[in-house]
Parts: structure tokens; C-alpha cells; sequence
């Protein structure tokens, strides 16, 4: 029998999250999101999340401090962080990426900024 759960979200309506994100496609068990024209400033503050991440830089610059590393995002780079892991993100350049998030990020209050 074939799968008919395929899901197509068109960018343009999706929905935001707390803190811009656009939220894409998603699954069961893994979500996508956007993080579009993010405009550059100071660090955010550090957070741990209950889920993993993997992301796609498409255009600008970033630094991810990440458990005391600082890791420099550029057109082309991907990234990892791990489930708990003590992260933050400064925006450098105007920037847009996409993220990959297991368990969905958006699922269960996940995303919220609340208890971070």
C-alpha cells in the first residue's frame, strides 16, 4: 500500500515559532524549519534543547558558541548540535539557513524560550 502521508508546505505561509523561525515540513519524528534574513546582533542567550539539530547555512554568517567552541556558519557549512547540549548563536551577517530538528522541535512546547 503506498504511503499517503507526504506533506508539502509552501514557505511563504508557513507558520512562525517564538523567535522567527518558519516552520516547514515535519514528520513523525524529525522537523524542518527556516531561519530567513535574520538580521545581525548581539549573542542570544545560551540554551539546551530536548531535541537535536542539523542545519544548512544558505547565505550570511553566524557564530555557534557550543559547549565553549565557537564555530563559524558560512554560505555552505552544516552543523550539528547535540540533544542538551549548551549552545548560543550570533548573527554576523544578515542570515538565512535551514535546520533539520529530532525529535520536531515544535512538538510539546520544545521550541518555546520559557525554561530554556
Amino acid at each position: 500500500m503506498p504511503d499517503t502521508t507526504v506533506i508539502k508546505v509552501d514557505g511563504a505561509y508557513s507558520p512562525k515559532g517564538p523567535e522567527g523561525q518558519k516552520y516547514l515540513a515535519n514528520g513523525r519524528s524529525l522537523s524542518m524549519r527556516l531561519w530567513e534574513r535574520e538580521a545581525p546582533g548581539e549573542s542570544k542567550a545560551p540554551v539546551r534543547r530536548d531535541y537535536e539539530t542539523v542545519g544548512y547555512v544558505i547565505s550570511g554568517q553566524a557564530e555557534l558558541l557550543i559547549e565553549g567552541q565557537a564555530v563559524l556558519l558560512h554560505p555552505g557549512t552544516s552543523w550539528v548540535v547535540p540533544k542538551g547540549s549548551e549552545h548560543s548563536y550570533r548573527i554576523l551577517e544578515e542570515f538565512t539557513a535551514v535546520e533539520a530538528t529530532t525529535p520536531p522541535a515544535e512538538v510539546h512546547s520544545r521550541d518555546e524560550p520559557a525554561g530554556d
